[in-house]
């Protein structure tokens, strides 16, 4: 069979990834076309775009790249046509995606999801899309099922492939003595909203005692180069920035502050103590606040539906209030035990073992008979 895949961020390519091995696994002969990144690339196939060309988040940042933005889409269109694939597999994405799945289903392509776009959050009007476009629809976290199921959706969960994924990976350290571990984002106005608080935290850090001994260590986002952190560290920072060890990172952090998104949930299902901090530009957050309706932004959070790890959202993301939560999750044992026993709960509710291999053979054995 030909496999068309679509990932727009790093995540996405992660989780394409384990997919596209597994279908390689479960379809030896199948060819694969793909929009992804370095992880994609490395499991196989032809890419066409890396996502670096494509990612792109919030109402002011996409306005700013419209005109790119529906050249991608323009040639996006002409290629599938070209190629036409036996199914085209769209990873989350959604902005973009939608509007291909839309293209696709019309000119009578077969079309699956994998990832399902947040419509129980914001743009719940997207659920129309999904049910005309969409012909098989994967979710990966099991709070999304009734929600979707109640709006006419028939999704389907094979668990969470981060858990396989990080259950069978090999660890390294990442140099000498006690981390916490930084996360900014994988977007530029992630970059721009976090790394100016974290480099105020470093200096409240080294001016306390009991917190200058720890190494601050920044995981750097495939997405992004050293330039665009760099622009944000001045030259006397000691913030060490690392790329391509963001879970080696996490691994041996002793807490963590955690841009909001799937990295958190890698946090917690490696059992680091963290914060999860985000913002926006304000005209986007405002925007954001009128449309989106979800109690929490962190995946655990959602997953458990409780407060299972501290979330500083805008205005609550000040170096202040990031010092004093990394001060109660380094040093208050109590803390450090209730949020173990939430991540040990997390793991057992996501399940997923075998996620990958179970979504490509429903895959395999939906679409080959088509």
């Amino acid at each position: 069979m030909k496999y068309y895949i679509i990932a727009g961020e790093a995540s996405g390519d992660l989780h394409a990834a384990h997919l596209m091995r597994a279908l390689y696994a479960q379809d030896p002969a199948c060819d694969v076309r793909f929009w992804g990144g370095d992880a994609m690339a490395a499991a196989g196939g032809t890419q066409v775009r890396h996502y670096r060309e494509t990612a792109v988040m919030g109402a002011v940042e996409v306005l700013k790249k419209a005109r790119p933005i529906l050249q991608r889409l323009s040639f996006c269109r002409r290629d599938l046509l070209a190629w036409r694939p036996d199914v085209l597999i769209l990873v989350d994405y959604p902005g973009f995606n939608l509007k291909i799945a839309r293209f696709a289903h019309r000119h009578g392509l077969h079309v699956a999801w994998y990832i399902v776009p947040k419509v129980w959050a914001h743009k719940a009007w997207r659920v129309k899309a999904l049910r005309r476009d969409v012909d098989a629809l994967y979710s990966i976290f099991p709070f999304e099922l009734p929600w979707l199921r109640e709006h006419g959706l028939e999704p389907r969960y094979f668990g969470n492939p981060l858990v396989e994924q990080l259950a069978s990976m090999d660890f390294r350290p990442v140099g000498e003595g006690p981390v916490v571990a930084l996360l900014a984002g994988s977007r530029e106005l992630e970059l721009e909203f976090l790394l100016p608080r974290f480099v105020a935290l470093e200096k409240l850090m080294a001016a306390d005692p009991h917190m200058a001994g720890f190494r601050l260590v920044l995981a750097g986002a495939p997405s992004l180069t050293e330039a665009q952190y760099r622009r944000y560290l001045p030259a006397d920072s000691r913030i060490e920035l690392v790329f391509g060890r963001t879970r080696d990172i996490l691994h041996q952090a002793r807490a963590a502050l955690v841009c909001s998104g799937t990295a958190s949930l890698e946090a917690a299902l490696l059992g680091t103590p963290q914060a999860v901090c985000y913002g926006f530009h304000p005209l986007t957050f405002a925007i954001a606040r009128l449309t989106v309706h979800v109690k929490y932004i962190s995946l655990a959070n959602l997953v458990l539906d409780r407060p299972a790890v501290p979330e500083l959202i805008q205005n609550d993301a000040t170096p202040q209030r990031m010092f004093r939560e990394l001060e109660r999750l380094l040093r208050d044992d109590a803390c450090r035990s209730r949020m173990a026993a939430d991540y040990a709960e997390l793991k057992q509710v996501l399940g997923g073992a075998d996620a990958s291999a179970g979504v490509a053979k429903d895959m395999y054995e939906t679409f080959a008979r088509i």
